[in-house]
């Protein structure tokens, strides 16, 4: 929905959405990157599109599962969403890729970093990589990375965020996805740092990545189990308390690739068993709603309007309207 085809009339909006929204459904590519052109348009005039088209999708594919892939820089992110989606891809899912990268100082836009390391098939309708630059925002993710999210969970069956290498407390990747993927590398001593930052509290699963390494990745991997049992013992409870979500793979020589999709899947089986599925993306909504409603109006804005606890009763009740909040 580019800016121009702008419809004139409600009418003419709503039949420009129905279209596009019917093409994101059936997994149309081109009908995907006109959408997500749209959420990434940060005018003002462009919100009204953006919220009918959000509307219209819905809360994507029930059997669909959204998966973040977070660390530091360097860890191999990039050749890990690469060998990951194809692995789903064998397994009969359709998969989108969403690679946050850092901006371009001039253009604003992503550098195409990530995505250039990102095998992909032209020929492959199941398959859709896209790059979103980051604009300066902190916490590992862009600001159109929820909107984008929920137009690829529309189309696709997999959703892979890998977000730009984060630092010890950039964590929004959680209110995006189902299921957190941690990734370290041998040798680099993240396990400590991050869990004296509490950025070890968001994982679902962690990744060694780099196996090939020998004795240092099997090394790496002890240490973060006995992080995670410390972490438990000191109140976290989603920690695993016998080291079986951490998952030791090598992405170039795509050697564990399969039981870290085996993990993530069960992590997705526990979360609808448990009925926390619906609930998760819902949190998640409503706290990028406040942080949006905050950027627009700011702290004095919300206090006017009753303070944070009622603004995320209204947002929370919008997102379970199905009518909000981005």
């Amino acid at each position: 929905m580019d800016s121009a085809e702008a419809p004139e009339t409600q009418e003419e909006l709503e039949a420009l959405t129905a279209t596009i929204a019917a093409g994101v459904r059936a997994g149309e590519r081109v009908a995907v990157a006109r959408a997500l052109n749209l959420v990434e348009d940060r005018r003002l005039e462009a919100r009204p599109r953006i919220a009918a088209l959000l509307r219209a999708l819905g809360s994507g594919r029930p059997e669909g599962h959204r998966i973040g892939l977070t660390g530091p820089p360097g860890v191999g992110k990039s050749t890990l969403a690469s060998t990951l989606a194809a692995t789903l891809r064998r397994r009969g899912h359709t998969v989108g890729v969403l690679a946050v990268d850092p901006s371009s100082r001039r253009s604003g836009g992503a550098l195409l970093g990530d995505r250039a390391r990102i095998d992909t098939d032209p020929e492959d309708q199941g398959l859709f990589v896209r790059s979103l630059a980051t604009a300066g925002e902190l916490g590992g993710l862009a600001r159109a990375a929820p909107a984008a999210v929920m137009v690829l969970a529309a189309a696709f069956d997999r959703v892979v965020v890998e977000t730009v290498g984060v630092g010890q407390s950039e964590t929004d990747v959680e209110h995006v996805v189902d299921t957190v993927v941690f990734v370290v590398q041998p040798g680099s001593g993240d396990a400590l740092q991050f869990l004296k930052a509490g950025i070890m509290e968001i994982p679902d699963v962690l990744v060694v990545n780099k196996a090939d390494m020998g004795e240092a990745a099997t090394r790496a991997r002890a240490e973060l189990v006995g992080v995670l049992r410390v972490a438990r013992s000191a109140g976290l409870p989603s920690a695993p308390q016998d080291g079986g979500d951490v998952v030791l793979v090598s992405a170039t020589r795509r050697d564990g690739i399969d039981r870290l999709v085996d993990t993530i899947e069960r992590h997705r089986e526990a979360l609808v068993t448990a009925g926390a599925l619906v609930e998760r993306r819902v949190r998640g909504q409503v706290e990028w709603g406040l942080r949006e409603l905050l950027r627009r109006v700011g702290d004095e804005g919300v206090a006017r309007e009753g303070g944070l606890a009622a603004a995320r009763a209204r947002i929370e009740s919008r997102v379970r309207r199905g009518t909000g909040p981005f």
